[in-house]
């Protein structure tokens, strides 16, 4: 397993979800939720990679449950790209079918109700993605999984 810490996305279309790995690769925590219609999203994303000393960038793919694009899938994927113009971290994509209806799930399972929990659902889906990720990767020993270099971006 390689050392150092991942920071997970989880991009929707008015919050971005912001998680963040321990060095060791061990276990994936919340970090913020970024406003999608901020001055500069973007931005804010790359400070945060930058400020963690990030590795590696874990995106959620958003696909439909039968594996194919979605307007979501595109939306995230240029999001992706737009990001890697800005950093010089890796970006890996990750499925992430059904991880804000389990966020919301876990919410629930602890007495939170979806009200309460739109300023935090980002961030829960967020860890799920990265753990998922990091879960991948220590039973494997592969890089969880795909390259954006594997998408190409839009015109």
């Amino acid at each position: 397993m390689r050392t150092g810490v991942r920071v997970g996305i989880d991009i929707g279309t008015v919050r971005i979800g912001v998680s963040r790995s321990d060095r060791d690769g061990y276990l994936a925590t919340p970090v913020e939720t970024v406003d999608r219609g901020s001055e500069a999203p973007l931005s804010r994303l790359v400070a945060l990679v930058d400020e963690l000393d990030a590795i590696e960038i874990i995106v959620g793919l958003p696909l439909s449950l039968n594996g194919s694009h979605t307007a979501s899938t595109d939306d995230a994927l240029m999001m992706a790209h737009e990001l890697s113009k800005l950093t010089h971290v890796s970006i890996r994509l990750i499925d992430e079918r059904l991880t804000t209806v389990s966020a919301h799930s876990a919410m629930r399972a602890v007495g939170k109700k979806q009200k309460q929990t739109r300023s935090v659902i980002d961030q829960v889906a967020a860890v799920m993605i990265l753990q998922h990720a990091l879960d991948s990767e220590r039973s494997t020993g592969k890089l969880p999984g795909k390259d954006l270099s594997e998408f190409p971006a839009q015109s």
